[in-house]
């Protein structure tokens, strides 16, 4: 598939590396649509990107808000054959810490936003996908998930998000071997530390030592490696049913 055929949707879309990836289908000439739980970034975001943007307000935990904004997108869009699922919660909290017990509540927060949320998503999609007619190859779709280096070497404060992250890597292959007959494929990214929001509000002192962390290059990823990444696996037909760490070589400490 080529990225000015695309017609994607992009779950976190309105920042970080859901905004990065609707950057680089817009400017290769495809159509995108954002789902966000931040209106006003959404709005923003949309009218920076132009005429080929749309948003949608959804939140990835309700399954009626993602059947109804991934439905919608598809009518938008003429049609839906990339999704890429970049909403997710990075939270910590030690299993058992200074204030108690990790809740069981917490837990199932994280699990919710970041597992259940990439499943209702992915589901929604490859739903739509399905009654495209297929190209090359036979393909109708491709569906990427985000998971974590986390997934793999988790940290202390780290058990919920490990969790979620490390489920998202388990759904990968047998999503990918389900959706094969419909012409839909399926893959992960495991992304290192990346200059998303929530590390960019840190001071450059300690982003600096974040990158220095990495082996090679040693700096914070950048969310438009990411987007590259994207891109390669919308084109490259062969990439099917697997995680790709992108991490620059980092293994995380244990804290």
């Amino acid at each position: 598939m080529q990225m000015q055929d695309v017609r994607a949707i992009v779950t976190g879309g309105a920042s970080g590396l859901g905004l990065a990836v609707a950057e680089s289908v817009v400017s290769a000439g495809g159509r995108v649509a954002l789902l966000d739980v931040n209106e006003q970034a959404g709005h923003a975001a949309t009218q920076a990107l132009g005429g080929n943007a749309y948003f949608y307000p959804a939140d990835v935990t309700s399954e009626a808000a993602i059947d109804a904004a991934v439905h919608a997108a598809g009518e938008q869009l003429g049609g839906l054959n990339v999704a890429v699922n970049c909403a997710g919660v990075g939270w910590p909290r030690r299993l058992v810490g200074k204030d108690g017990p990790m809740s069981a509540e917490f837990f199932r927060k994280v699990i919710e936003i970041n597992l259940v949320g990439t499943l209702l998503t992915c589901r929604a999609a490859a739903v739509a996908m399905q009654r495209n007619s297929p190209g090359a190859d036979g393909e109708r779709g491709v569906i990427i998930m985000t998971a974590s280096v986390a997934a793999f070497d988790g940290q202390i404060g780290q058990v919920a998000y490990s969790a979620s992250k490390g489920g998202v890597v388990g759904m990968t292959l047998p999503m990918a071997r389900e959706l094969a007959s419909s012409g839909i494929r399926v893959m992960t990214i495991a992304p290192g530390i990346f200059r998303t929001p929530m590390v960019a509000g840190l001071s450059a002192e300690a982003q600096e030592s974040l990158g220095k962390q990495v082996p090679f290059p040693s700096r914070l990823g950048a969310p438009a490696e990411y987007a590259l990444l994207v891109r390669q696996i919308v084109e490259n037909t062969m990439l099917n049913g697997e995680t790709i760490r992108l991490d620059g070589a980092i293994r995380m400490a244990p804290r």
